[in-house]
């Protein structure tokens, strides 16, 4: 009895062994068979991502153009910075991370804000993300210190846009800023690559693909963590172009000076070639505030400004032409035969339509007597052109003053430019759906009602005026350089004429800015302009004394010297500066002195340590503290 359970307890056991051998037979050759398919079948696909994991690529960006100014200044530059970068996937904890990086250096809500929107909107996986854009020596000491503890934290040498002038080029030359989520979605993915900053106003922004450059490689080896451990081969990066422009920084700087702590706008020409010399709009700022990321606070003050220094008055303050496009409208009215320049008539200081008894009065209360065309430009006498715009009528006014470039954008590599209002009964029918008013064109003759102008676009028109016929699209690139358009108004004599009429208003008797003109060393052809902020009543009086300052009347000019052989066109508008002849014409009086008299011909254009500190107290009036 127990011999027989004996028995049959070892052949269960018996049993029980080959089936665990059977098992595991089966189980090892699996292994083995598994091991020969990785070894031998599956070797190169594992091989070549093993070789993916520890081999990266890595874009290099390409070090951005610089900006120069005709005679070879640099106006923006690439400066070497560090920026705090954070590879998100590297951090099991991405909170606990930022909490710890805020202890040992300066993160504001702001800089954790958009770290954690480029984060959500990254266009590849494992890619760097900046979250400080510049940190200083002291702040890399302390992360270096600790670096063991951040394996996810990177620090990376990349260059900076800088402005060495960035208070007085801030409206022309624009500014870089990083990559917004719309710009992500619409720019080439393969060259931003490597680089968050992108053109966004003016010349950064005309020039971008030029100035932008192409990607390079960068093949490196990196730990199982993801830490570049060693640089394999690079494809270097090919710079940006550079692009020289015809600004002149000395002149810039001038203008600035003269300006002081008055709001307005100046644009001086080339007349040769169109190139813009100078653009001023102040108050201004400092572009450098806009290429690291600019803080809410700052920005919001900024815009808060009431003397807006953001806004640039050079092309986009629309402002009344007044009696600045007289001249213009004047070869108009000789060309489409309402006037001649023996028509005259008697002023009595008021016009009157027939039938009507409302007077648009002259600004000559006892009126010019006998006016002729050259003495209504000289003396600006609104009376002459009230009758001629009524002689000529407003689509013909419009018709004749579009070729001049009213009415419409200008410049092909100026960015950001509004097309102001040439009146007409098509544009009011259009716009407003009403009909057209005949006592709208006789404010329309003194560049008043609804037409509105940039500085920009007075600049352009006075240009055709100094090249005798001749429109030339304003631009700042020399490269943009090119052959002017024919404005098929009167006759020759007629340019010449209107011409020396312009130079009789700086130089003649009676001439409104004769004051400005005494003294010059060379003949300047101008035209002065008040343009109203709001209107006065019939039987009421302006006095300037009386009225709170922002809304008293813009102060404008326009002109050329010298006279005979032009080399600077001036177009500038000094806001709720009264009159045009006391307050814009002695303004462009210092400009031109300081173009034709102080400035060395041939030398560099200013003494760069005076335009520096020009630039400095530019951002001392506006850093967007002033309210």
């Amino acid at each position: 009895m127990k011999l027989t359970s004996g028995i049959e307890e070892r052949q269960v056991i018996s049993r029980r062994l080959a089936v665990a051998a059977t098992i595991g037979g089966v189980l090892l050759m699996a292994l083995l068979g598994r091991l020969v398919w990785l070894q031998l079948i599956e070797h190169q696909r594992f091989v070549t991502a093993s070789e993916a994991n520890r081999i990266q690529i890595l874009p290099l960006p390409p070090a951005r153009g610089q900006i120069l100014d005709h005679q070879g200044v640099v106006l923006a530059e690439n400066r070497p910075r560090l920026q705090l970068a954070v590879i998100p996937e590297e951090s099991e904890d991405l909170d606990a991370l930022l909490f710890n990086i805020q202890s040992r250096i300066s993160l504001t809500d702001d800089e954790i804000k958009d770290f954690r929107k480029r984060v959500s909107n990254r266009r590849r996986p494992r890619e760097p993300v900046v979250l400080k854009d510049q940190i200083s020596d002291e702040e890399t000491a302390r992360l270096a210190v600790d670096a063991f503890l951040f394996p996810e934290v990177r620090l990376d040498a990349s260059p900076r846009r800088f402005y060495p002038f960035g208070g007085l080029t801030a409206h022309s030359l624009g500014h870089v800023g990083r990559l917004s989520l719309d710009e992500l979605q619409e720019v080439s993915e393969r060259r931003y690559a490597g680089t968050q900053m992108i053109g966004k106003t003016g010349i950064e922004r005309a020039y971008e693909e030029d100035l932008l450059g192409e990607v390079g490689l960068e093949r490196v080896e990196t730990s199982a963590r993801g830490q570049i451990m060693r640089t394999i081969d690079q494809e270097s990066p090919t710079p940006g172009e550079d692009i020289r422009i015809h600004l002149d920084i000395g002149l810039q700087a001038t203008i600035f000076d003269i300006l002081g702590d008055r709001r307005g706008a100046v644009v001086a020409m080339d007349p040769a070639t169109g190139g813009v010399r100078a653009l001023v709009s102040a108050p201004s700022f400092d572009a450098n505030l806009f290429t690291g990321g600019i803080s809410s606070a700052l920005y919001k003050a900024l815009q808060e400004d009431r003397d807006a220094p953001l806004f640039n008055r050079a092309l986009r303050g629309q402002y009344p032409p007044g009696s600045t496009i007289k001249p213009m409208l004047g070869m108009v009215g000789i060309h489409y035969g309402a006037v001649s320049w023996d028509y005259s008539i008697q002023d009595p200081g008021f016009f009157q339509l027939p039938g009507i008894s409302h007077r648009y009065r002259d600004w000559k209360p006892w009126g010019h007597g006998v006016v002729d065309m050259k003495k209504a430009v000289v003396e600006s006498c609104d009376t002459y052109f009230y009758d001629m715009a009524v002689r000529l009528g407003v689509d013909q006014m419009a018709q004749g003053m579009a070729p001049f470039g009213f009415g419409r954008r200008l410049g092909e590599d100026i960015l950001g430019d509004v097309p102001g209002i040439l009146p007409s009964r098509g544009w009011k029918r259009e716009a407003r759906n009403e009909s057209w008013y005949l006592g709208e064109t006789v404010i329309a003759g003194i560049g008043q009602g609804y037409w509105v102008t940039t500085p920009l676009q007075l600049a352009a028109a006075t240009n055709v005026m100094a090249r005798r016929g001749s429109f030339l699209d304003p631009h700042f690139a020399l490269k943009a350089d090119h052959e002017g358009t024919p404005v098929n108004i009167g006759q020759p004599s007629d340019w010449l004429r209107m011409i020396k009429a312009m130079e009789a208003v700086m130089h003649g008797e009676g001439g409104t800015a004769r004051a400005a003109g005494q003294g010059a060393a060379y003949r300047i052809a101008g035209k002065t302009g008040t343009a109203q902020v709001f209107s006065i009543g019939q039987d009421e009086k302006y006095n300037e004394d009386e009225i709170e300052e922002r809304l008293r009347d813009h102060a404008l000019f326009v002109g050329f010297a010298p006279a005979e052989n032009p080399t600077l066109v001036v177009a500038l508008i000094v806001e709720n500066g009264g009159s045009g002849g006391t307050t814009a014409a002695p303004v462009a009086r210092a400009i031109f002195d300081y173009w034709l008299v102080e400035r060395e011909s041939g030398a560099l254009p200013a003494d760069l340590e005076r335009v520096a500190r020009v630039n400095e107290t530019v951002l001392s009036r506006s850093h967007g503290y002033r309210n």
